[in-house]
């Protein structure tokens, strides 16, 4: 008679208990707003006030919509301008 033997991983993800995915969630969602605030504060600190403006329409744009490449877009445009 063969043994099953389960692994280590699978016995780790047997002991977690169901409602820790909300935790999961309230603190991926936490860092992720932390490090929102963190970048919008670096745009704001590195960029004139029209230009951080629009990059941060367009970050919220880009997270409300589900599209990155709005602010991709917008800050390439930045790049570009810089190597005029």
């Amino acid at each position: 008679m063969k043994k099953h033997t389960r692994s280590i991983l699978e016995e780790l993800n047997n002991l977690r208990p169901t409602h820790d995915n909300d935790y999961s969630i309230d603190t991926t969602a936490n860092n992720i707003i932390k490090s929102s605030i963190n970048l919008l504060a670096r745009i704001h600190k590195i960029y004139d006030d029209e230009t951080a403006l629009d990059l941060e329409r367009r970050f919220i744009n880009s997270i409300r919509t589900g599209d990155p490449q709005k602010f991709k877009r917008g800050i390439q445009k930045v790049i570009n301008n810089k190597g005029l």
